[in-house]
């Protein structure tokens, strides 16, 4: 997370060409339309729908989502392995599961939950209906009655549908120069690939067979602790094991405890172990000092009569610090990602850049890496994508949808959205090629980029709307177009059709305009969303409205101090970026990553110790077993995310039909305290 991961593509061949070479050459590879098969799109739409559920979970509890590909992965091959055994095992004649196929499901089932977070269904959206206008108070200063709009599954399907594909047609003529001329890492993709390959050789299914093994057991167990739990979660929210006062009930109140969820616990098992300490770090630096400090200056610093949710008081000091933060990280890694980019693009126009030399005279293994990388140069070039097409899809789409969002978003004029649209490309040409450097996808920080312009623009009159719209429209696009490269990286290294790369994305994506709605619209449904006291607080909701109100009314309303508490961790924010990257690598490993830090402030400490949990649990288990540790753990944190993931369905019917747990386990102080 924000770390350059360096990456180098004449070692990441060779490691695949001798892993690969000799199982690779004895297998054909299937004509595009092959690779998509009725199999691996009903598999695709199966995780699909459990990875929107998860990402919504996490998105509406803290806002942190980590990488579930290597879950996606291994569900994808064992869905298909499975049922390809059991056909066979009936005496039918069926298809072989191909690295080609499984590429195609990985990509497919990506494309479909990354909507469930591009979409804005946890932070631009959802800021703006009734709940988040109602917590920021009718009085605000610029927080407006008429800039409210509910969540709506037709409307919300429509904005996806219409934002959605623009991303796909927008770099698609680029793929070549990414990949090819550029030879840009694209770490995730390649990672992928990696993983994929290593799937279809023997003793890469032997290990994924013990993987899938794994996933199930943990998942096994998750799924039957969150239902155990349930049990105890009484009615409300202060009950259960979800408010155990592991560490005492002085901690408690100020959110320090142990709530027992896999989740977050499997989150700490993937998040590397940085990320994992800066989240404790942000908690104790906020609910362990800042926030007590803050509070004894109540009746000083802010009236001692307000309500814990209003914007005047406390309240207002965790969220414009936790904004600050957050913005703080996202310009500079912004700056630092554009100034790569435009230093390489430099470098390699004006031939600077360091080439590898390749000896005339090559020994025996060089000149299968280089026989083997002309392969995969010959497949992802033989199907190719027309640049016609690619332009006039991004027209014909641009038009429908400048056309369509001013009808479900009147305050966001035509030409706001032509314009954004005529820009959308670069910026997902700047975004996609950071990505490929670095590997982070600064999406959301484009989107706050465009929501703060726009928001400004609008003015008073309906520039919380046209900013929150204009969020989700710019984040959808970058996000795709940043997406769309990463799995032509996947499909170059496991030698699978661009075609076939770009049609599972338009079906993937296809897929979640409908299920990224849908499986939002079961939360809303059954749980109290946006409650500050509740499991789903939608961290985020708040603070996406309160930039949109920031764009139009500035710091006029702040709490006493809170602009210059604010402005010191802004710049703590650059300043810690910058240590990060000016120092050695055995002391930058240490330092803080603030966008991490930030997360806590408003949410609590709860979730940071579940996940320092898990990572003690990584850190230990690395130093007993290293190897077992980097084979299994992803295996295990997936089978802990998926399994409490996959409780949220019958949790949501449970309450739905307004079934109750029957018990509340509550916790208070002994009577003679």
């Amino acid at each position: 997370m924000g770390t350059e991961v360096e990456v180098s593509e004449p070692l990441i061949e060779k490691i695949a060409a001798v892993n690969d070479e000799e199982e690779e050459a004895d297998q054909p590879i299937p004509e595009w339309k092959d690779q998509i098969t009725i199999r691996g799109l009903v598999a695709s739409a199966i995780m699909g729908t459990l990875f929107c559920i998860i990402t919504h979970k996490l998105n509406l509890t803290v806002g942190i989502i980590p990488s579930l590909n290597v879950a996606a992965g291994l569900l994808g091959f064992f869905l298909v392995k499975s049922w390809t055994s059991f056909l066979s095992k009936l005496g039918f004649s069926i298809k072989p599961f191909t690295r080609q196929e499984n590429t195609v499901i990985q990509t497919c089932v990506v494309a479909c939950y990354g909507l469930a977070f591009s979409g804005g269904f946890g932070s631009s959206l959802l800021a703006m209906d009734e709940r988040t206008y109602q917590l920021i108070g009718a009085d605000y200063p610029g927080n407006r009655a008429e800039d409210v709009k509910n969540p709506g599954l037709g409307w919300m399907i429509g904005f996806v549908v219409v934002v959605s594909f623009l991303g796909l047609f927008s770099l698609v003529p680029l793929r070549k120069v990414m990949i090819l001329d550029y030879k840009l890492t694209y770490p995730s993709g390649t990672a992928t690939a990696m993983l994929i390959n290593s799937f279809h050789t023997n003793t890469g299914a032997e290990l994924a067979g013990k993987q899938v093994r794994c996933l199930g057991k943990y998942l096994s167990i998750s799924f039957f602790w969150s239902c155990f739990k349930w049990f105890f979660s009484g009615v409300g929210n202060s009950c259960g094991f979800d408010n155990f006062p592991s560490f005492g009930l002085t901690l408690f109140k100020n959110t320090f405890y142990f709530d027992f969820s896999p989740t977050y616990v499997g989150c700490g098992l993937i998040c590397p172990h940085i990320v994992n300490c800066s989240v404790l770090l942000g908690a104790i630096i906020s609910w362990g000092f800042l926030w007590p400090f803050i509070s004894q200056h109540a009746g000083d610093w802010y009236p001692a009569d307000l309500g814990s949710n209003d914007f005047k008081g406390l309240y207002g000091y965790k969220v414009f610090i936790a904004i600050s933060l957050i913005l703080g990280d996202g310009l500079y890694n912004l700056i630092k990602i554009i100034a790569i980019t435009v230093k390489e693009m430099w470098n390699r126009s004006t031939k600077d850049s360091k080439l590898p030399f390749v000896n005339d005279i090559q020994d025996t293994e060089t000149s299968i890496l280089l026989l083997e990388q002309k392969k995969r140069e010959i497949v992802f070039l033989k199907d190719r994508i027309p640049t016609w097409f690619a332009a006039s899809g991004y027209v014909g789409l641009a038009a429908i949808s400048t056309a369509t969002i001013p009808t479900i978003f009147p305050p966001l004029k035509w030409y706001l959205v032509l314009c954004s649209y005529l820009i959308a490309p670069a910026l997902a040409f700047c975004n996609s090629y950071g990505t490929g450097l670095t590997d982070w996808n600064l999406a959301s920080t484009y989107g706050k980029i465009g929501l703060f312009i726009i928001a400004s623009l609008v003015g008073t009159d309906g520039g919380v709307i046209a900013g929150l719209a204009a969020c989700g429209v710019m984040m959808s696009i970058v996000s795709t177009a940043a997406d769309l490269m990463q799995d032509f990286k996947t499909g170059y290294l496991t030698l699978s059709s661009a075609k076939s790369m770009f049609v599972s994305q338009l079906l993937g994506t296809a897929m979640g305009c409908v299920i990224a709605p849908l499986t939002f619209w079961m939360y809303w449904t059954a749980f109290d969303i946006g409650s500050p006291d509740g499991p789903y607080k939608a961290p985020y909701a708040v603070i996406f409205r309160e930039m949109a109100i920031l764009g139009i009314e500035g710091f006029s309303e702040l709490p006493k101090h809170c602009l210059a508490l604010c402005c010191g961790f802004f710049v703590a924010a650059l300043v810690i970026n910058l240590l990060r990257d000016a120092t050695p690598t055995k002391i930058s490993q240490f330092i803080p990553v603030p966008m991490a830090m930030a997360v806590p402030f408003y949410i609590g400490a709860y979730f940071a110790i579940d996940m320092f949990v898990g990572t003690v649990i990584l850190f230990i288990w690395e130093l007993v077993n290293r190897k077992d540790s980097e084979d299994y753990a992803g295996a295990v944190a997936s089978g802990l995310i998926c399994g409490d993931g996959i409780w949220t369905i019958p949790s949501a019917i449970l309450s739905i039909f307004r079934v109750n747990p029957p018990v509340c386990m509550y916790f208070g102080p002994a009577v003679g305290s």
